[in-house]
């Protein structure tokens, strides 16, 4: 049912009051709403996402904007969902994201800004949306420089994406520190002696990789090598024949797909022929694990597993199992994509703190989103500390099968030191 601007005006001032939502829109996009303004006038309050919505991530993108969505249903407030990538690379790029974040500093009413997918698309909008005040809310990026100097950032990080000197930016995810130690110890756990590494050179790839090589020496596992590679070589023959040589049993991969992991991983296990493959958060999804979408071949799936801060739905709270459940009748997905549960979490965040911010600028929505302490939601209880990061540290492992991302169990793991 379409709702007028004026009945949406009413209706979200009462939920923000109350707590209690009762507007919505027929757009796919968006769902139309405003707040009370300083002087009493209405104004609409703005949240956006900014995901890569081409390439090898469009199934789990979609999945988090419909996870939002779901989240948005009956809470009257204009979203906006934006495209970081391009046709032409299938995958985030500066340009399309500097744009997206340039439009959403410009918008004198956007509340929340959800964003970014990848941990590099983050590196280049938390500075233009810093200095615009605009909080950021990102529901997958891990990378330990965005919000901490602890070990895997690079110089100069965290502090240069904060160029007005406060926080603007929190996740939902826990960093690399807890995915590094979650992949080494489900390597040690696996028999792995000698790990061949590769990094795809990015923010998020690079930092990884050295969250791996410390948290592997502290559990005695031998990482023989972290070649950074070209993303855009025709092969990976050499990378891996050497790998061979120095007889490696494992192999595991730090980076995104789009930076040419398919092929990758066929070359790896072609030189590793009995070698166990593992990745990160960066390619569990279908471009990668689906041959139909250009993933890696069906006869490599026994071998290969991926970590991503996403659990069995039956290890979540109630809240989380009646996300899956009302995700499924809503969309028809018998087996929701891991990261809708965080599109779903990101905006409830989002909508939470515009609640709690009572007034519904930007300045007030921020410091409730600091404020975060013990919330009660579908991933579990948890806290967003000063610097943005989740207290959740639990990690997924999921095995391959048929094209599909399986549940295969959760790994408890401490950072390295």
């Amino acid at each position: 049912m379409k709702t007028s601007r004026m009945a949406a005006s009413g209706c979200l001032v009462a939920a923000l009051a109350i707590g209690i939502g009762a507007c919505g829109s027929d757009s796919s996009n968006s769902s139309g709403g405003s707040s009370s303004g300083s002087g009493g006038e209405s104004k609409t309050l703005d949240v956006y996402s900014s995901l890569p919505l081409q390439g090898a991530s469009r199934a789990q993108t979609e999945a988090l904007n419909n996870g939002a969505k779901l989240a948005l249903e009956q809470k009257g407030v204009k979203f906006t969902t934006l495209d970081d990538s391009t046709a032409q690379t299938g995958a985030w790029t500066p340009e399309a994201t500097q744009a997206n974040a340039r439009k959403v500093a410009q918008d004198k009413n956007a509340a929340v800004y959800i964003g970014e997918f990848n941990s590099g698309a983050s590196a280049v909008s938390i500075p233009i949306l810093n200095e615009a005040g605009v909080p950021q809310i990102s529901p997958a990026n891990t990378a330990v420089g965005l919000t901490t100097n602890e070990a895997g950032a690079a110089p100069g990080e965290p502090e240069k994406y904060y160029p007005a000197q406060t926080r603007t930016y929190a996740r939902i995810v826990p960093k690399d520190t807890i995915q590094g130690a979650a992949l080494a110890t489900l390597m040690k756990q696996d028999g792995c002696t000698k790990v061949a590494m590769t990094n795809d050179k990015e923010v998020y790839g690079a930092g990884l990789a050295k969250n791996v090589e410390l948290a592997a020496k502290s559990q005695g596992l031998n990482i023989i090598s972290n070649d950074a590679i070209d993303k855009n070589a025709a092969n990976y023959r050499s990378l891996a024949s050497k790998a061979k040589g120095a007889g490696a049993d494992c192999f595991v991969y730090s980076g995104i797909t789009a930076n040419n992991a398919v092929q990758l991983y066929k070359d790896f296990a072609a030189a590793l022929p009995t070698a166990k493959l593992y990745g990160p958060d960066g390619v569990a999804e279908s471009g990668f694990v689906n041959p139909k979408q250009g993933g890696i071949p069906a006869s490599l799936d026994p071998r290969v597993k991926v970590t991503v801060a996403t659990l069995d739905p039956g290890s979540y709270p109630p809240e989380g199992q009646q996300f899956f459940k009302e995700f499924t009748q809503k969309y028809g997905v018998k087996n929701p994509d891991p990261y809708a549960i965080y599109g779903y979490e990101a905006m409830s965040l989002a909508l939470d703190a515009i609640k709690r911010s009572n007034t519904g600028t930007k300045e007030d929505i921020l410091k409730a989103i600091f404020a975060t302490k013990d919330r009660s939601s579908v991933l579990g209880t948890y806290s967003i500390d000063k610097n943005g990061d989740t207290t959740l540290t639990d990690y997924g492992v999921y095995a391959v099968d048929n094209g599909d991302l399986k549940f295969d169990e959760t790994i408890k793991a401490k950072p390295a030191g």
